[in-house]
């Protein structure tokens, strides 16, 4: 979501039908059908998502998440067919991810940029381009748009960290069990820094640095947390746990998402 309305808040003349149509779309239907589909072939039974103990996955949640996809690639015909096939990409690549012949999850580094490429660029491209009246071409919009991946790779080898175990388990060898505890969070700092820095270049060249500046205060409740997450980490790798996983997790929607809506406000008024 957060990728979502930083794209809107970019875009070139919002064309509201279209960003109220894509956000149903994808918030709705697509991401749900991906979850959905992620946990059936993954088995879970330990904590997962927003779920400490959630239900086994059975042939329902699959049929389920097939139902969902097939309504929402219906629904994004009514934006165009190009945003059809858009959606179906990306549907593609979260089905490549998790499917058990193919499973890009279980190769840290290929399952790592498959997931912030289409979850960051890709998607934020897509957002972009068909919410936008007089869209920019790539090249006019590449620091932002490298930087929703970098975004994204600062939070999802969080949302690994506490599942280390099980994901060993099943062979899937993430990015974060392969940085372990220390290293995760080293990692999830560095990218955090490369996301800053391509987002102020972005706001610089489009003589907006004011909104910067407002991206940094909305982002200090983050870093504050992040901070004191590691701290305790590095004292007790047991605090690398699902609770404080969730914690950070919404700590870091709820202030982004605030962030770009602020942002899509500042360009109405």
């Amino acid at each position: 979501m957060p990728v979502f309305f930083f794209a809107v808040s970019q875009s070139e003349g919002i064309i509201w039908q279209n960003a109220i149509i894509s956000f149903f779309v994808l918030h709705l239907f697509i991401y749900p059908a991906s979850n959905g589909y992620n946990s059936y072939m993954d088995e879970d039974e330990g904590s997962i998502g927003g779920l400490k103990n959630p239900p086994k996955p059975t042939k329902n949640l699959f049929f389920a998440s097939l139902v969902f996809d097939i309504v929402g690639l219906l629904l994004s015909l009514i934006i165009g067919v190009e945003f059809m096939f858009a959606v179906l990409l990306y549907m593609l690549a979260s089905r490549a991810y998790s499917y058990k012949g193919i499973r890009l999850k279980r190769y840290p580094i290929i399952g790592f940029l498959t997931v912030i490429i289409f979850q960051g660029a890709f998607t934020f491209w897509m957002v972009y381009h068909f919410v936008s009246a007089e869209p920019k071409t790539i090249s006019e919009i590449i620091y932002v748009l490298v930087g929703a991946s970098f975004l994204i790779a600062g939070v999802y080898p969080l949302t690994q960290i506490y599942q280390h175990e099980a994901d060993a388990a099943a062979g899937d060898y993430t990015i974060s069990y392969r940085l372990g505890y220390t290293g995760t969070f080293l990692f999830t700092a560095a990218m955090f820094v490369i996301a800053n820095v391509l987002i102020l270049l972005h706001f610089k060249t489009n003589n907006q640095l004011y909104l910067f500046y407002i991206f940094q205060g909305f982002l200090f409740p983050v870093v504050a947390f992040f901070g004191y997450w590691f701290a305790k980490v590095l004292k007790d790798k047991s605090q690398a746990s699902f609770e404080n996983t969730m914690r950070m997790n919404t700590l870091a929607s709820t202030c982004m998402n605030l962030c770009f809506i602020t942002f899509i406000i500042l360009k109405l008024v």
